[in-house]
């Protein structure tokens, strides 16, 4: 009787590794967003000597990471019976903004010049 061959980890196939100008392609967007994001650690990536690599679990994880989900419909209710008791709904979706207070005029700085040999420039 034969025994049953084990496969171990190092047996089993490695996974594709993608370039980041791939994984740009895929998702939209230019090699470079795709390599600064790598860089600063914010997407998941392998690094193969100095290169960026990255596999399909990774482009997975970069998809979920930048989802946006829709508000839930009890959020959205809820915000609409909050803003129609307080009386200032415009009809319009907009986040309100803060009151901003008077604005200080900004004056430009007489040039160095100017001053420091008593020319005009």
């Amino acid at each position: 009787m034969p025994t049953p061959v084990t496969q171990r980890p190092s047996d089993a196939p490695p996974s594709r590794l993608y370039r980041p100008e791939e994984i740009a392609d895929t998702l939209g967007c230019s090699a470079w967003w795709v390599k600064d994001r790598a860089r600063r650690r914010l997407i998941p990536h392998t690094r193969v000597g100095r290169a960026y690599r990255f596999t399909a679990e990774h482009l997975a994880e970069i998809i979920r990471l930048y989802e946006e989900r829709p508000a839930q419909p009890a959020q959205t209710a809820a915000r609409a019976t909050e803003l129609s008791e307080s009386g200032t709904q415009t009809g319009s979706a907009q986040p309100r903004r803060p009151v901003v207070a008077s604005t200080t005029r900004l004056r430009a700085r007489p040039p160095r010049r100017q001053q420091q040999y008593g020319t005009v420039a």
